[in-house]
């Protein structure tokens, strides 16, 4: 996942371990952002698995991208394998780039959440996307996982970011092609 600070890069890789969490996967996560907290780079990977894992894993190829900005997306291209899935905020990543092999799925997070009256739920619109999209967990263990996730003080949130990921999910499912790629076979 990447985009700069302030856009819940690291909220919602944080809601996405948790949810694989309590759908019985292995997970792994790690966050990195650079310099300030908005506005600097943010980048968070997020490792799914069936099978224990044991080690931090080196990450060579990754299977799908959620950007919320353009910056980060140049290195992540000779890491992304074919057959995978970019999914990308369209109301700031004008043009995503053609990676061979990769589906593209844009969404307009940033518009739909200023649409709703919830600016800053861009991130949870194009998470509750990508798991519409390709399956990697199910919204309802997203939602589960909000209350989990967020700081005490934004508990009250909880609703609302999951109106965002219903929303999100609810687009990619009117807008993503019949034959998108599943995270799990």
């Amino acid at each position: 996942m990447t985009g700069v600070g302030g856009q819940g890069i690291q909220l919602i890789a944080k809601t996405l371990a948790q949810a694989g969490m309590r759908e019985g996967r292995q997970v792994m996560m790690f966050g990195l952002f650079m310099g300030t907290i908005r506005g600097g780079s943010s980048e968070s990977t997020v490792v799914l698995a069936d099978d224990e894992i044991v080690a931090p894993p080196i990450v060579p190829q990754i299977w799908s991208v959620l950007a919320m900005h353009p910056a980060g997306l140049p290195p992540l291209g000779r890491k992304m394998r074919p057959g995978g899935v970019l999914l990308f905020n369209s109301t700031l990543v004008k043009s995503p780039p053609a990676w061979d092999g990769v589906r593209l799925l844009g969404i307009p997070a940033t518009a739909m959440a200023e649409a709703m009256g919830q600016v800053v739920g861009a991130a949870m619109i194009a998470l509750g996307a990508l798991a519409g999209a390709t399956g990697i967990v199910r919204v309802e263990s997203l939602h589960e996982a909000l209350a989990e996730v967020l700081p005490p003080h934004r508990r009250k949130l909880v609703d609302t970011n999951a109106a965002c990921l219903r929303a999100g999910a609810e687009y990619a499912a009117g807008h993503a092609e019949t034959d998108a790629p599943h995270a799990w076979p």
